[in-house]
């Protein structure tokens, strides 16, 4: 199972990370105590700017209604151009295509988005469509597990896995919890769809996928994930992420590694998901990783923030379109999200 391509999309919308600071400062300055506080999470995220699916001065007066009529909007607008850039990149069509998987954590519809993807792009009929929704940041990687799961009962058949995150969306005005001000200064906006078959369909070396692990936590349900109710998606997140990379992660990476014979010093690409710096920090240490080896995943959150599952995907875009490595070389793509839970993907060029 190849990792061909990655396409990706993003709104049209682009804000720097100081004009968002001001504009959060300038809502909640009556309301928040310590105005100084919230630039100064914002801040230490490390993100630049985002993408976001409306523009800035519409998001003053969005209720739960607005912002999901425009997740569906954008959603098919950006996820549809993600799918026609990763096709364009191995020579394929929509007609092509046997097996879609649809990602998302930050919007409801049904019929899904995939479903109108099926009608605007021309699928086929007898396209498998497997819409999976509150998996979170982990589902880029999930999703590249379970399509590549697919591709191998399947040779004969070209599968996608979509992305599309509009986090800007469940932007909540009246939560002023440390979580909300971190989530509102942190995720961004964006779409990735990446192409997984059994031939190499990449002009150049493209990474197989040689096994993959999934990792359930249990009782850590409190971790991440978001309460729903009338305004919409509340964020949950709790400071125990990091903790969770110590506790949990390190020991699944090593555990899974050695059972191909591999251990941390044998990844030459690592393809993390950029959860935020505290835990790329702790993933770095606690990985005995040599510097630079996450500097895409940094890059990534740098100059789009976090996009939930799309990032990851992202991450594996760059990946594929820089130069590639030796024949041989190992990679692991990695990413955890609401359960709390992992997933794991080893690859090979």
């Amino acid at each position: 199972m190849h990792l061909s391509a990655v396409g990706r999309a993003f709104p049209s919308h682009y804000v720097d990370q100081g004009t968002l600071i001001d504009a959060f400062k300038g809502a909640w300055a009556s309301r928040y105590h310590n105005v100084a506080r919230i630039e100064q999470l914002h801040r230490n995220v490390l993100v630049g700017g985002r993408h976001l699916a409306l523009p800035l001065a519409e998001y003053d007066n969005l209720d739960f209604t607005r912002a999901n009529r425009a997740f569906i909007d954008v959603a098919t607008d950006i996820g549809g151009a993600a799918v026609l850039d990763a096709l364009s990149q191995v020579g394929a069509t929509p007609k092509d295509v046997d097996a879609i998987w649809f990602v998302s954590v930050t919007g409801i519809a049904a019929p899904s988005i995939d479903a109108r993807l099926v009608n605007r792009l021309g699928f086929r009929p007898d396209i498998k469509r497997t819409p999976i929704f509150g998996l979170g940041c982990v589902a880029g990687a999930a999703g590249i597990a379970r399509a590549s799961d697919y591709v191998r009962a399947f040779p004969d058949h070209l599968a996608l896995l979509l992305s599309v995150e509009l986090c800007s969306l469940t932007l909540q005005r009246d939560d002023l919890s440390i979580p909300n001000l971190i989530a509102s200064g942190l995720f961004g906006d964006g779409a990735a769809c990446a192409v997984v078959s059994a031939r190499p369909t990449r002009r150049g070396p493209a990474p197989r996928v040689i096994a993959t692990l999934s990792a359930f936590y249990p009782n850590t349900e409190g971790v991440m994930g978001w309460n729903i109710g009338a305004s919409g998606f509340r964020i949950v997140l709790s400071s125990e992420v990091p903790d969770m990379v110590r506790r949990y992660l390190v020991h699944d990476v090593q555990r899974f590694l050695a059972g191909h014979g591999l251990t941390t010093a044998d990844i030459g690409v690592w393809i993390a998901h950029p959860g935020g710096p505290k835990v790329l920090e702790v993933m770095q240490e606690s990985f005995g990783l040599p510097e630079g080896a996450l500097q895409r995943t940094w890059d990534s959150l740098r100059t789009l923030g976090n996009l939930s599952s799309a990032s990851v995907l992202n991450v594996l875009g760059d990946v594929l379109d820089a130069e590639p490595p030796p024949e041989g070389t190992w990679g692991l793509l990695l990413a955890m999200g609401p359960g709390f839970c992992s997933e794991l993907v080893l690859v090979r060029w």
